[in-house]
């Protein structure tokens, strides 16, 4: 076992919870180790729903394309615990992780922390002592009471759309979702609001008035659509004729508007134009719509299927998801088969049912080592609901197998979870993945 996991697994022991949200117990930490959070780089800090780390992913990649140094923090992570944290570009290593999750455990000293919060003081730790120019910090849960939310001031602050999630510690409404989403907006700094239903608009809308801070958005001042191939940009400033981005799906083209928007009001005279066009043909990000190439699980699959991941994982995601495939489908028709884990905190019918007409067969799964995961039957019933064949399976490989007899060349998806995500991703790749329990990988 790694240095970084044995203590991360003693981390997960401080709290009974694995979430309680309140910053009370990251301020005590942080005052111990002399308040880092006080010495960050400028700050971007981006919550929402859907769409958080795509958006973090297009910043870093136009940034990196001028030439700027960047670090970032994300969760949960997919592998490694080090993706969260990458410091001027490069995943912290796992002597500095060791060594930054020892100091603050002993400052911490026993007292009651959650698993995020004391990783993310040690996040804070990283980034006050190398510098950069950006610190693009994503948050975690909700925004108002997460983790992240203990910094004074931020540059920008970008909350991408909203959906029902974690409705047990954000509410059971979108006004009070967005209403929590907009608690990191700051006073007097402006903040990019990404497309939204009506009401989560709203209720964003308000708390920027209530913070005097300058409101950007999407629809209104600023637009980001697709015509003729390619990704047009337009608010006050002008129109941008760019690149599509290099991720696929339509909706990649509102999380690229998210991050475009927020260069633009940034008005860092070091990004220019054909930063912003080069980051989109750069840009990276694992589990979102990604097409696995060669390894373990492609071996599984007849010559000519394709492989495909994502990590999307409550409603809105499912049916951008679905909607990504059926363009894919009028372009290059083949026969679309769903490999399908989920957690039992998710909405498994409204993820599941935009598929209904679109996938030809369903083989659901327990995800490996997940305490909280719906079983393969409860999926299946849940997938018969909908109108869809369903089968189970007992472990990802025989998903694989069996979708390989579903028809010829076909187009397997594995989807419904990011803790799903990451054990195909060490599996295809033969990487051994952080011992730490899923359920902390928020």
């Amino acid at each position: 076992m790694a240095m970084s996991d044995a203590i991360l697994t003693r981390l997960l022991h401080l709290h009974p919870k694995i979430i309680d949200l309140s910053l009370g117990r990251m301020q005590a930490l942080l005052a111990k180790m002399g308040h880092p959070e006080r010495h960050l780089p400028p700050v971007i800090h981006v919550a929402g729903t859907n769409g958080k780390g795509s958006t973090v992913a297009y910043l870093r990649a136009v940034m990196e394309a001028a030439g700027l140094s960047v670090h970032a923090y994300t969760s949960p992570h997919l592998v490694k615990f080090h993706e969260r944290i990458r410091l001027a570009g490069e995943l912290i290593p796992e002597a500095d992780l060791s060594a930054l999750l020892e100091e603050c455990e002993a400052a911490n000293d026993g007292e009651p922390i959650t698993f995020f919060e004391i990783t993310t003081v040690a996040a804070f730790l990283a980034f006050s002592r190398k510098p950069a120019d950006y610190l693009l910090l994503e948050v975690g849960l909700g925004g108002r009471l997460d983790a992240t939310n203990v910094i004074a001031q931020t540059k920008v602050s970008v909350i991408t759309p909203i959906d029902y999630d974690h409705q047990q510690y954000l509410g059971d409404t979108l006004t009070a979702i967005a209403g929590e989403k907009a608690g990191i907006i700051k006073k007097d700094t402006p903040v990019i609001i990404g497309y939204q239903p009506d009401e989560a608009c709203a209720a964003i809308i308000r708390q920027a008035q209530r913070m005097k801070a300058p409101a950007f958005v999407g629809g209104e001042d600023w637009q980001a659509y697709e015509e003729q191939g390619r990704l047009i940009f337009s608010d006050e400033n002008g129109l941008l004729d760019l690149p599509l981005p290099q991720l696929p799906g339509r909706f990649q083209i509102q999380n690229a508007g998210n991050a475009i928007a927020a260069i633009r009001v940034l008005a860092d005279a070091r990004i220019s134009d054909a930063h912003i066009a080069q980051g989109l043909k750069s840009v990276t990000w694992s589990a979102r719509m990604q097409r696995l190439g060669a390894g373990h699980l492609s071996k599984l699959l007849p010559e000519g299927a394709e492989l495909w991941l994502d990590g999307g994982h409550n409603p809105a995601g499912g049916k951008a998801l679905a909607e990504a495939f059926a363009e894919l489908e009028e372009r290059n028709p083949k026969p679309l088969i769903l490999i399908w884990g989920m957690l039992n905190t998710k909405e498994a019918a409204g993820y599941i049912r935009p598929f209904a007409g679109l996938a030809r067969h369903v083989i659901t799964l327990a995800i490996p080592g997940e305490e909280n995961a719906i079983s393969a039957e409860n999926l299946a019933a849940t997938v018969i609901a909908q109108g869809l064949p369903a089968e189970t399976a007992s472990s990802i490989e025989d998903a694989l197998r069996r979708a390989s007899q579903k028809g010829e060349n076909p187009r397997v998806l594995i989807g419904g979870s990011l803790y799903l995500a990451g054990r195909v991703l060490a599996l295809h790749s033969g990487e051994k993945p952080s011992e730490v329990t899923g359920a902390a990988r928020r």
